[in-house]
Order: structure tokens, then sequence, then C-alpha cells
């Protein structure tokens, strides 16, 4: 099964959604602080129809980052989101674990 890709790494998911004919978009954990629940350079991949792989917050944050790439893939212009406990954003979505990220979502253009 040498064309399926590696289901742990979202990068290698994005390339081959990208591949096959798909709109992707790429999240990436760019900063953190405090008690952060994914580390820097932790990605998510969607695609255009709401498929993802990957995490940037272990589920925290996931249904609104996924809602903020399916707006990218529609524009192409890239967000810079930001969560974090003192963000009542962030307590609606559920990150209550003390920290702070900041998420970088792009469109995978080719």
């Amino acid at each position: 099964m040498q064309n399926e890709p590696n289901i742990l790494d979202p990068l290698a998911v994005a390339e081959t959604w990208h591949e096959q004919g798909r709109a992707v978009a790429l999240a990436t954990v760019i900063e953190t602080w405090g008690s952060a629940p994914r580390p820097v350079g932790s990605h998510l991949v969607i695609d255009g129809e709401g498929n993802f792989q990957g995490s940037v917050s272990g589920g925290c944050v996931e249904g609104a980052v996924i809602a903020e790439a399916a707006d990218v893939i529609t524009s192409g212009t890239p967000r810079l989101l930001e969560f974090g406990v003192a963000d009542e954003t962030a307590w609606r979505v559920g990150l209550s674990c003390g920290g702070r990220i900041r998420v970088y979502v792009e469109r995978i253009d080719g």
C-alpha cells in the first residue's frame, strides 16, 4: 500500500488530497503559551468537504479551525487564529487548559 498516505502524517494526507484534486487547507500551530494542548508545528489538514486529519488542539478548537478553513479554501486568504483561556471564544469552543495557541490557516495551492 505504498500509494496510501501515512494516516498519522497530516502533511502526507494534504499532499495526497491535493494530488487527487481536492481543495485543501492546512492549519499549523505557530505559537503556544502556557499549558497548550499541542506543540508548535502540529498540523490539521482540511478538505473542501469538511474531511480532516491531524490535530491542532487535541480536539478543543478543531471545530472552529475547520469552519475557518472552509472560508480560507473559498477565499484563498490565509487567516491567523488565536485561542486562549482568557478569550470568550476559546471557552465556547473548549480551550480551557489555561494556555493560548495561535494557528495559521492557509489554502494549499499548487
